[in-house]
């Protein structure tokens, strides 16, 4: 990699590395097992400030049509496992707007577009999380 690819990568690196969101392979369940993904109520227009507030831990294969009333439309960072993949819906029922967030974290939801108008922060009311 040249030195001015390397600079450019710079600030995006510092920001991950900031970032209060876990890595991906460190969701756990305090017996060691695997966590799915983890849901966030709140963030921050600075990565460093993300991933706060209620968590919500996701199971494997664990299938929420309805989304827990302190959770439903307040999610607004998240963080899905390796090898896991987290399907979200904008309306409760599975209804609505839909999304596929894979392995990674997602530290500020309005980020990432649902539909031509809306977002995804504070938009999340059933989900569907699976690992291979």
């Amino acid at each position: 990699m040249k030195t001015s690819q390397s600079l450019l990568l710079l600030p995006l690196l510092c920001a991950l590395a900031w970032a209060q969101c876990p890595a991906p392979a460190e969701l756990k369940n305090p017996n060691g097992t695997k966590i799915c993904a983890q849901l966030y109520t709140d963030n921050s227009p600075y990565y460093d400030q993300c991933c706060k507030g209620s968590v919500l831990l996701v199971q494997p294969d664990e299938d929420q049509p309805y989304v827990p009333s302190a959770f439903n439309n307040k999610v607004s960072s998240l963080v899905v496992a390796p090898r896991c993949e987290l399907s979200v819906w904008s309306r409760k029922g599975k209804a609505g707007n839909t999304r596929k967030f894979k392995s990674g974290a997602f530290p500020r939801l309005q980020e990432y577009r649902r539909g031509i108008f809306g977002d995804w922060d504070d938009s999340i009311s059933a989900f569907y999380c699976k690992c291979s």
